[in-house]
């Protein structure tokens, strides 16, 4: 696992599944991004939020999709940011694009 000092997690390809089955919480949020990408800075500080507001409920996580290509085409994605939501290591919601924190946090509600 990376060891980053966020609270939000990159994860590589190979860890992926490990993260959506073997994780604590049941739930799983994936923030699909880029360091290019300008968007995704707006949704990052709402992933960092969402990660405090339900910590030890739902999981956090991002993928950089510039090395995790396969990963992002699995899921049938086309434009970033997108954020995908998991239950039990099934998928349950995508948000593609900026949207309010309220979109984020409403979603992962419905499911903790």
């Amino acid at each position: 696992m990376s060891t980053d000092t966020d609270i939000v997690t990159y994860v590589e390809e190979s860890e992926f599944d490990v993260v959506l089955n073997g994780s604590e919480e049941k739930v799983v949020v994936v923030d699909f991004t880029a360091t290019w990408c300008g968007p995704c800075r707006l949704v990052s500080p709402l992933m960092e939020q969402l990660a405090q507001e339900y910590k030890g409920r739902a999981k956090v996580v991002k993928v950089d999709v510039d090395n995790n290509k396969p990963i992002f085409k699995k899921f049938g994605l086309r434009s970033i940011p997108a954020v995908l939501i998991f239950k039990d290591g099934i998928l349950a919601e995508t948000i593609v694009g900026v949207s309010p924190y309220e979109d984020f946090s409403n979603a992962v509600q419905k499911l903790v």
